[in-house]
């Protein structure tokens, strides 16, 4: 059993190791976006909900 100690440690950092470049490119990704586009999407998707019928009781 002196193997298990070892496997343990490589997949807690395997896991970080993913943890960090997500991240990363969560950040990088949020810079890349203009604003334009944020908030034509946020225009398009309130649009979308005033479309919808009232719920009749």
């Amino acid at each position: 059993m002196g193997g298990k100690p070892d496997i343990i440690r490589a997949i807690v950092l395997i896991f970080a190791v993913g943890l960090v470049v997500t991240g990363f490119t969560s950040l990088q990704a949020s810079e890349d976006r203009p604003a334009a586009s944020v908030m034509k999407s946020s225009v398009a998707a309130g649009s979308a909900q005033m479309t919808k019928t009232p719920l009749t009781r």
